[in-house]
């Protein structure tokens, strides 16, 4: 009689302290899953920090490239219309073409591959 009086508090102590270990565990894991994802995931606390930089990246590109093309509507403004700027278009029809003007001084350096030391 001991014996099964043994094994059913065995049973007790197991039912009283292993059964709400493991629900204790599984909530655990269920939490840190969705903590993770909090954290982690596509619309996470890390993704919305990674989107403002990236975001302050592409402003900082656009800024460049308004400026860029403020320039070429700046030179576009010499060349377009009923008075051309003959300076600007001198120069870039020399660039587009290759050529030299009979006054510019030309100074030829030999190709980088080919330099000895």
């Amino acid at each position: 009689m001991f014996a099964q009086s043994g094994g059913m508090f065995a049973r007790h102590v197991l039912r009283s302290f292993v059964i709400p270990l493991l629900l204790y565990g599984a909530a655990g894991l269920v939490a840190s899953y969705f903590v993770w994802h909090g954290v982690n995931g596509q619309r996470g606390l890390k993704t919305g920090v990674e989107y403002e930089q990236r975001i302050a990246e592409l402003r900082a590109e656009l800024g460049g490239l308004k400026a860029e093309r403020a320039q070429w509507e700046r030179k576009l403004a010499l060349v377009r219309g009923d008075v051309v700027d003959a300076d600007i278009l001198d120069e870039e029809a020399r660039l587009v073409l290759g050529r030299a003007h009979r006054n510019d001084i030309v100074i030829l350096t030999p190709p980088a591959s080919s330099t000895r030391r």
